[in-house]
């Protein structure tokens, strides 16, 4: 017969909850929008989960749903090589170089507008 504990194991380490103020997490979000951020990277950084900060960003970006440029929104800025061409879809951010071939990123916005 197997019989169910409530209790947690003997030795097994207590786990407090971590609590972050909302300038922390603003700032962590702040980043995690730049062009070319890896969340998890910051996330190894900040020394949190990979899985918090995408629901900090998720969060932050649901509720600033009006703010964001229409589907197929172009947006050129500058980088180091040259410009970059950015297409929002929904949620997802397409980049490609300036001198990207025209019917290449034309199948790509196709892909993603119909995943």
């Amino acid at each position: 017969m197997i019989e169910a504990v409530a209790d947690r194991f003997e030795g097994a380490p207590r786990q407090l909850r971590r609590r972050w103020s909302d300038d922390f997490k603003a700032r962590a979000v702040a980043e995690a929008l730049e062009p070319g951020s890896s969340v998890s990277a910051i996330a190894r950084r900040l020394d949190i989960h990979p899985s918090q900060l995408f629901g900090w960003r998720r969060a932050a970006l649901g509720s600033h749903k009006e703010n964001i440029a229409p589907i197929g929104h172009k947006a050129v800025t500058p980088s180091a090589d040259g410009a970059i061409i950015e297409v929002l879809i929904g949620d997802v951010v397409v980049r490609a170089p300036a001198d990207v071939d025209e019917a290449h990123l034309q199948r790509v916005i196709r892909a993603v507008r119909s995943a």
